[in-house]
């Protein structure tokens, strides 16, 4: 894989570095978030593995940022912070994985391989659609009815699982391990919250009433007309 190494500790960026090149992967390092937005605006890169507490831009914003202006990366944040506070903010972000130091390079390689993966297998289909609605995966952009819907990452990820389990229930533990990567309830509304703002977008948009929920069970896509 092609990674990119944002981390400005240098005792952890040349472990990194080392690693993962005796591991025969492509590594670019960077010590800054104003450099790593940088690279990730220029280059191609399979994932980057992000500090949270960078010099300059913090790793948070980093990720923020190329997500708003439509960069896919994955990313896998590391950080010394590991209340399940700080790991929220990271998924919320957009990162796609969360790691909290000291870690063992066995398990970031396995982090960095399950990512990977995920990311192979969302590439063999790049629309999903169900009635009036249409994901576009590889832009992350959603219609209804033709017109565009500006959905946040998490909005968008909440989507997605219910456009590909249409007319099944899909329950709030699984979107959790889905969408945040949580194995373990936060004690938040984190779903909750997260999927009234989708209905009222697709409400505004056109599609009202398509997420049924599911009594003591979950969440339902039924598509529309």
């Amino acid at each position: 894989m092609n990674i990119l190494i944002a981390e400005d500790d240098v005792e952890t960026a040349a472990f990194l570095v080392r690693s993962l090149t005796e591991l025969h992967h492509r590594i670019q390092h960077v010590e800054t978030g104003t450099e790593a937005l940088d690279r990730l605006k220029s280059g191609d890169f399979d994932i980057v593995v992000m500090d949270r507490m960078l010099p300059g831009l913090d790793g948070l914003s980093v990720i923020r940022q190329v997500r708003q202006e439509g960069i896919s990366t994955p990313a896998l944040m590391l950080t010394a912070l590991g209340r399940i506070e700080d790991r929220v903010d990271g998924l919320e972000a957009g990162a796609d994985d969360y790691l909290v130091k000291p870690f063992a390079l066995s398990e970031l390689v396995a982090r960095l391989n399950a990512i990977s993966r995920r990311r192979q297998v969302g590439e063999t289909v790049t629309t999903l659609i169900a009635g009036s609605i249409v994901l576009d995966l590889l832009h992350r952009e959603t219609r209804v009815l033709g017109r565009l819907v500006t959905l946040q990452p998490r909005e968008f990820r909440l989507l997605e699982e219910l456009v590909r389990n249409v007319g099944r229930t899909v329950t709030r533990s699984m979107l959790l391990e889905r969408v945040w990567n949580f194995h373990f309830e936060p004690q938040t509304n984190l779903v909750e919250t997260h999927m009234s703002h989708l209905r009222a977008k697709l409400a505004a948009g056109g599609a009202p009433g398509v997420i049924e929920t599911v009594r003591g069970a979950g969440y339902r896509m039924v598509a529309d007309a």
